[in-house]
């Protein structure tokens, strides 16, 4: 079961209250302004900044 679309939508990034999307492999959500990833366990986000991972350049 993928994240509903309708969640997804809604969310923000909980850092900068930005935009956040899908990544390609669908178990993170980015966010583009802080490049930061948020993964997804058990078709939930995990929304806490402490837990995102940086991407690197």
């Amino acid at each position: 079961m993928a994240i509903d679309k309708e969640l997804l939508e809604i969310l923000a990034c909980p850092k900068c209250k930005g935009e956040i999307h899908l990544n390609e492999t669908e178990d993170g959500l980015i966010c583009d302004n802080c490049r930061l990833i948020y993964r997804i366990e058990d078709d939930i986000p995990v929304m806490l900044i402490d837990e995102a991972i940086t991407i690197e350049d």
